[in-house]
């Protein structure tokens, strides 16, 4: 006899039963049904494979996700996109202290103020233990220094204003800020040009055995 007919003739069982037993109280009908109940699951069990019976029985521990660190290959770039993105920001900053500063009067072109080999401040100390400071009775400037050849083809260190403020003791406050930022902007972002040119001298020693 399969699982089905098992059932059904339980079933017609138990209904004969309550027919026969038509007084019994509520409690007695409900215990009734509750054996009835577990004998289906005792029937229906059987038809059940052992094997199916001890996986779904048992229940699974909850599975909590691994973390795992990302790849050195994969923490490098986004190592990589982290600083492209900061010195994309640090080049905004720069281009509007370029038009606030009035730098363009003396530079025109944006472009070429990275083309100086550097770039200082005069009147205004730039070291750690002056930093900030102002020097009384000096004339504040933008300073770029190049380097060009003279009559005998040696290269001298030239200077370029490229921006002057009057003097130091009559200096606002806040565009003694703007300067000092402008400044250390534009250094920020040349060190950043510099690193890139060395990399890609140190990549050419990867790519050939030798190089002369």
């Amino acid at each position: 006899m399969s699982s089905l007919d098992k059932l059904k003739a339980l079933t017609s069982k138990i209904d004969n039963k309550l027919a026969e037993k038509k007084g019994i109280s509520s409690a007695q009908s409900a215990t009734l049904r509750t054996e009835a109940v577990r004998t289906e699951a005792v029937i229906v069990s059987d038809s059940i494979p052992t094997s199916k019976l001890s996986v779904d029985a048992v229940e699974k521990p909850i599975e909590r996700p691994v973390i795992k660190p990302a790849p050195p290959h994969e923490a490098k770039a986004t190592e990589e996109q982290k600083n492209e993105t900061i010195r994309e920001i640090n080049m905004v900053r720069i281009k509007w202290l370029f038009q606030e500063l009035k730098i363009f009067e003396k530079s025109p072109d944006f472009d070429m103020i990275f083309m100086y080999k550097a770039m200082n401040l005069s009147g205004i100390g730039l070291k750690e233990e002056d930093f900030g400071e102002t020097r009384a009775g000096k004339y504040i400037q933008i300073i770029a220094i190049t380097y060009e050849p003279d009559d005998s083809g040696k290269k001298k260190a030239k200077n370029i204003s490229l921006g002057y403020f009057g003097k130091g003791e009559s200096l606002d406050p806040s565009l003694k800020n703007l300067i000092i930022e402008f400044i250390l902007r534009w250094r920020y972002e040349k060190a950043l040009q510099n690193v890139e040119h060395y990399k890609d001298l140190l990549s050419r020693l990867e790519r050939r055995t030798t190089l002369f």
